[in-house]
C-alpha cells in the first residue's frame, strides 16, 4: 500500500485514500449528507411531495445532492437515492409511510419472488442513472461522486419483512425453514445490484458504497452466507467492468468478522459503525483504507466532547489510509452549526 504525504494535484483527496494514500487531515464527507438537516434539502423536499419522487425526480436529486458540497465543501458527495430503489425497481410494492418508514409488500415464497424481474428494473436504474449525470455536471473534476446500492442481507430482510425489524424474525425464518428460497432472492439481489453499480460508474460515478446496514444481526456461518460471499461476487461482477473503480464495504455492527470481510468480499474500503473500537479499525488499515466511525449523535451533541472524540479517531487513524465519516448516517435534528465546527477540526 502506498503511503504518501501528499495528494498528487490531479486526483481528489477522496479517491486518493481509497488508493492507499494517507493524509494528514484526511478527505471527509457524511452518510446522508443530504438530507433534513439542511433547510435548502426540506424546501426541495417539500416540492416534490414525496420522498420516492424525490428520488426519482433526476433533477430534484441532483439538487439535494450538491447541496451539502456547496455549503461544506465535502471532498465527496454521494448521489441522493435509497437502497430500497432496488427492490422496487425489481417490481416490489413500495411507499414510505411518515412516520412510520418504508412499507413493502413482503415477499415469502419463490412464487412472490417470480412476480420480480431484474430486466423490469433497468428502467428505473436508468433514472438515478440521469441524476448521476446531471450530479456530475453540477460538480465538476474536483469532487468525485460516489454510487451506493444496499447489500443483498439488508435489502432481502427488508423485502420478507415487508419492514424495518429489530429482530429480523421473518428473514432469519424464511432463509432456515426454506433456504432454496432465501438463497434465490438473496441471488436475485447480486444480479440487480451489480447491474445497478455498474450502471452507476458507466453514469460517472468514481467509487461506489455497499450499505448492509443489518449485517450485526448474524450469526458467524449465516454472516458468511449472507454477507460475505453475495458481496463477494457483487464486488467480483462490478471489478470485471470497473477494476478501477473503489468500492467501500459497510458492515455495520460486524467489526468482529472486519478480517474475514475485507479478505473474503475484495473491497478497496472499510466503513467502520460507531461501535467499533479504534484498534480493530486500525489493524485493517495495512489490507484496505478505513473510514468512519464518529457518532452521528456526538455531533448532534457537538462540543467539546465531540472534538476530544474526533481528535482520537484521527490520532489513531489518520497515520494510515483514512477517510473520516460518521458510524452512521447524520440525524435529521443536527445542527449546522456542529458540522462546520466538525469540519474545521477534521481539516485543522
Amino acid at each position: 500500500m502506498n503511503i504518501a504525504a501528499e495528494t498528487p494535484k490531479t486526483e481528489p483527496k477522496f479517491l486518493a485514500a481509497l488508493k492507499g494514500t494517507a493524509h494528514k487531515a484526511p478527505p471527509m464527507w457524511l452518510m446522508r449528507q443530504a438530507g433534513r438537516y439542511l433547510a435548502e434539502y426540506r424546501e426541495v423536499r417539500s416540492q416534490a411531495g414525496s420522498f420516492l419522487n424525490l428520488c426519482y425526480n433526476p433533477e430534484l436529486a441532483a439538487e439535494v445532492t450538491l447541496q451539502p458540497i456547496r455549503r461544506f465543501d465535502f471532498d465527496a458527495a454521494i448521489i441522493f437515492s435509497d437502497i430500497l430503489v432496488v427492490p422496487h425497481a425489481l417490481g416490489q410494492h413500495l411507499e414510505f409511510r411518515e412516520g412510520e418508514g418504508p412499507h413493502l409488500d413482503p415477499i415469502t415464497s419463490l412464487a412472490d419472488l417470480s412476480k420480480l424481474s431484474v430486466e423490469k428494473a433497468k428502467s428505473t436504474f436508468s433514472i438515478v442513472y440521469e441524476a448521476i449525470d446531471r450530479t456530475i455536471s453540477g460538480l465538476g473534476d474536483r469532487t468525485p461522486l460516489i454510487g451506493f446500492c444496499g447489500a443483498p442481507w439488508t435489502v432481502a430482510s427488508y423485502m420478507v419483512e415487508g419492514h424495518g425489524s429489530s429482530d429480523y424474525r421473518a428473514a432469519k425464518l424464511l432463509a432456515y425453514r426454506e433456504p432454496e428460497t432465501f438463497k434465490a432472492i438473496l441471488d436475485m439481489l447480486v444480479e440487480a445490484s451489480a447491474m445497478y453499480l455498474i450502471g452507476q460508474a458507466n453514469a460517472g460515478a468514481r467509487a461506489l458504497q455497499i450499505f448492509d446496514s443489518w449485517a450485526s444481526a448474524l450469526a458467524d456461518n449465516d454472516f458468511d452466507a449472507f454477507v460475505i460471499e453475495p458481496t463477494a461476487e457483487i464486488v467480483k461482477r462490478v471489478k470485471a467492468v470497473h477494476p478501477n473503480v473503489p468500492i467501500i464495504g459497510f458492515p455495520r455492527g460486524a467489526s468482529p468478522k472486519y478480517a474475514d470481510y475485507v479478505a473474503r468480499t475484495g473491497v478497496d474500503a472499510l466503513g467502520c459503525d460507531t461501535a467499533a473500537p479504534l484498534p480493530t479499525i486500525a489493524a485493517q488499515q495495512d489490507k484496505v483504507t478505513v473510514q468512519g466511525n464518529l457518532d452521528p449523535l456526538l455531533l448532534l451533541a457537538g462540543g467539546d466532547a465531540m472534538d476530544r472524540r474526533v481528535n482520537a479517531i484521527l490520532e489513531a487513524l489518520a497515520p494510515k489510509p483514512y477517510v473520516f465519516n460518521l458510524g452512521h448516517g447524520i440525524l435529521p435534528d443536527t445542527p449546522i452549526e456542529h458540522v462546520e465546527r466538525l469540519i474545521r477540526t477534521v481539516r485543522g
